[in-house]
């Protein structure tokens, strides 16, 4: 099967391996890229045009309560297993550099990290996968120990992003350059600017071609400092976190309710879904972006209708969090453009 036949047959395959990771059919998924792998297809274009696309369709099914997460983290473990099938089967050698790849500290959605690190190996590097949530200070230990060319760092939240900095920052400092990739850097890449990476990628293929051109494109100067931080808002935020929580749950009985009669498990939904607030709150606080914010305000304003919670639940917990913090300019505006991102998507989804 040629490449140019793959593309349009993949696509077809697509589906039956989308059906196939539904199921949790880890035989099944694994038969089937193996097959594929036999009949020519090339180990790269199952990874990127397989597997990825599957998984995006995958959180694309859960955001619309389509799959339920026990579905989602089925198909996922089961990609995962058709991931490592691949991968015992191509087994290149190594004739490039050596490249540390890893998710960053408190991020675990490690799938599209390990596509990352499957692709270097194939194009010629000798790969060190360090899987999700790596500690900024193990990550340095390793460096010193191994002396990789390169650390490829994932990044798929945003809310991570404060450790990504770290960790980053970190890297560097030892003498290692960083190459960002994942959706936390944005889709554009610019917090892996503002924050300093050596470089960034969107795609396994593209931080490929990027590694073996002989080093990172730069970044233009990313300032020495963030100075918005000078005011302190994200640091004091992270440090209330709790105590706002307790605070906004409180105040949200009061301005909604329907919370009166919500069940234990409801109550328990809300509070998390209020901790994702504040947490990407706090990111947008740090690298100083309101799109960061509201995009996720909007996204989550889909998510939230499609499991039959009102948007006027997620608008009065903005407001709630609008009231409480009182003392952080920065965060009240925020707050205010996510009301507003809020009611747009409420009136768009509803048309």
């Amino acid at each position: 099967m040629s490449l140019t036949m793959a593309h349009g047959d993949l696509r077809a395959a697509g589906e039956r391996y989308l059906e196939r990771i539904g199921q949790a059919d880890e035989f099944g998924a694994v038969d089937m890229v193996l097959g594929l792998l036999e009949d020519g297809v090339s180990a790269e274009n199952l990874l990127l045009g397989l597997i990825a696309p599957a998984q995006r369709r995958v959180g694309e099914l859960w955001a619309a309560n389509r799959w339920s997460v026990a579905r989602e983290h089925g198909a996922t473990a089961v990609s995962e297993r058709a991931v490592a099938a691949i991968a015992a089967r191509a087994r290149p050698e190594p004739v490039l550099g050596r490249i540390t790849v890893a998710c960053t500290d408190g991020e675990y959605h490690a799938l599209p990290t390990r596509l990352l690190a499957e692709v270097l190996r194939l194009r010629g590097w000798q790969v060190d996968f360090l899987g999700a949530s790596v500690p900024g200070p193990h990550l340095i230990t390793h460096l010193h120990q191994t002396g990789p060319d390169a650390v490829a760092l994932g990044c798929a939240l945003a809310t991570r992003l404060p450790r990504a900095h770290a960790t980053l920052t970190a890297c560097q400092a030892v003498g290692v350059p960083v190459l960002a990739g994942g959706a936390g850097f944005g889709e554009d890449g610019r917090f892996a600017g503002l924050l300093g990476a050596d470089g960034w990628a969107p795609t396994a293929d593209v931080a490929a071609d990027r590694l073996a051109g002989g080093g990172l494109p730069p970044f233009p100067a990313a300032p020495g400092t963030l100075a918005h931080l000078s005011d302190e808002e994200y640091t004091h935020l992270t440090r209330r976190r709790g105590d706002l929580l307790g605070a906004a749950m409180t105040a949200l009985a009061r301005a909604y309710p329907p919370m009166a009669s919500y069940t234990v498990p409801q109550l328990d939904s809300t509070a998390e879904d209020l901790g994702y607030i504040l947490d990407f709150l706090a990111a947008a606080l740090y690298v100083d972006d309101a799109e960061l914010f509201t995009a996720f305000i909007a996204w989550s304003t889909g998510v939230l209708l499609a499991r039959g919670v009102p948007a006027g639940a997620l608008k009065a917990g903005l407001r709630v969090f609008h009231g409480e913090l009182r003392d952080f300019p920065r965060a009240r505006h925020l707050l205010v453009l996510a009301m507003e991102a809020a009611n747009a998507a409420d009136a768009e989804l509803e048309i």
